[in-house]
């Protein structure tokens, strides 16, 4: 496990795990933090030896939000600073979204504010009887400023996320799990969250990453067709695709020829 600062990130197996690691304060980051995890979430993405990116918190917890403690008077920045400071948070999100690698999001303890929002980004999410989500922005006077705003109304529709953005409360594991914004309560989220890489790894990679490329609900039924095309006929070129093809005639399990870290 290579360590970071403020995270720690770890390969093994095909699976990158990316661990906010500020347990004293319930994983709240600061600057570095954001810095870190915006490189970790980078180098996961770049290495072609990593199928699946899992992002959780240290000691059962996921990410309350910014440390507030570490951010000086944010009154007296200018717009220009301001910007920049939230740029980089939001950048943390944009990468998350951006990625063809499914993500999951194992939340065992409060992901709340931008943490809030950083589950909200993975594409899977796993969370644990601890685990709640709070985009509790406007209990403090502030706008879901890091994506929640954007993200929230599409994963659980308009109405129940004005419901949770406007009044700052709580989405426990029950009603995540209801609203299907968790695939699942588990009693281990982290482990949970590695049986469920592994079984994205038994599949071919490509299609994988394509299908996720594909959810995209922004786009047209039009554009999703040539898309569609475009993908459908690489992977159909993909030798992952014959062994996959191979293995299911066969009545075996395929075996691709990967290298993992």
């Amino acid at each position: 496990m290579e360590q970071y600062e403020d995270v720690s990130y770890e390969s093994e197996g095909g699976i990158a795990t990316i661990t906010i690691s500020r347990p004293e304060v319930k994983n709240a980051f600061r600057r570095e933090t954001i810095a870190e995890l915006n490189d970790a979430i980078r180098r996961a993405d770049a290495d072609d030896s990593v199928y699946v990116l899992v992002l959780t918190g240290a000691d059962n917890g996921f990410c309350a939000g910014a440390d507030v403690t570490t951010m000086g008077d944010w009154s007296e920045q200018t717009k220009e600073e301001y910007a920049n400071y939230l740029w980089n948070i939001q950048n943390v999100v944009r990468q998350l979204r951006a990625m063809a690698k499914p993500s999951i999001a194992a939340v065992s303890g409060p992901a709340i504010g931008a943490g809030c929002d950083f589950a909200l980004a993975c594409d899977l999410r796993i969370v644990g009887s601890s685990g709640i989500f709070r985009e509790g922005f406007v209990r403090v006077g502030l706008i879901p400023g890091d994506g929640g705003g954007w993200l929230l109304p599409r994963l659980i529709g308009e109405s129940k996320a004005r419901e949770y953005l406007l009044t700052g409360r709580d989405i426990t594991p029950e009603d995540a799990v209801d609203l299907g914004l968790a695939v699942e309560q588990a009693e281990d989220p982290l482990e949970a969250a590695q049986e469920l890489s592994e079984e994205l790894l038994d599949l071919p990679a490509l299609a994988v990453r394509h299908t996720n490329r594909l959810v995209d609900p922004q786009q047209s039924f039009e554009e999703y067709c040539e898309r569609a095309i475009e993908y459908q006929y690489e992977c159909i070129a993909d030798p992952e695709h014959d062994e996959a093809i191979a293995a299911f005639a066969e009545k075996r399990e395929p075996e691709y020829d990967r290298d993992y870290a």
